[in-house]
């Protein structure tokens, strides 16, 4: 574990790594629905399994989901298995794999950059780095 509470950052083609090689290993996208939706999410059916999509916090005013720990408790009952866990650009996902970490998951890792990576120079997301700026497979809607 490192010094802020959670397994440590890794980057999105990291992460996808790790899901290629350990059959165990969840993704856990805590984005929201509309961004589910209208943004996309990631597609791992390459992989034979889906993402685990349960939400940091709700849309839209963004209060926190109170069921969240429980929820993924329901859907990861195993707490050793490492858990990948992913948003928009790094920052709910460090918060929720603190939250998981406190509540006795062992392997929670921030996916840093996120679904759609840091803004651009001109305020654009998608474009420097993040799951779809890696090239890496997803789904709209």
């Amino acid at each position: 574990m490192t010094g802020d509470g959670y397994a440590g950052d890794v980057t999105s083609v990291e992460a996808m790594n790790i899901l290629q090689d350990d059959e165990r290993a969840v993704l856990l996208d805590v984005r929201t629905d509309a961004e589910w939706t209208f943004v996309g999410r990631p597609d791992l059916s390459s992989l034979d399994r889906e993402p685990v999509l349960i939400s940091w916090q709700t849309f839209p005013g963004m209060a926190p989901n109170g069921g969240f720990v429980e929820a993924v408790r329901r859907m990861v009952p195993e707490k050793d298995v490492p858990v990948l866990v992913l948003c928009r650009s790094g920052q709910r996902s460090k918060n929720a794999a603190i939250a998981l970490t406190e509540a006795g998951f062992g392997d929670c890792r921030n996916i840093s950059d996120g679904f759609e990576g840091p803004k651009d120079g001109t305020g654009h997301r998608n474009t420097v780095s993040g799951w779809r700026a890696s090239g890496l497979p997803w789904q709209q809607g």
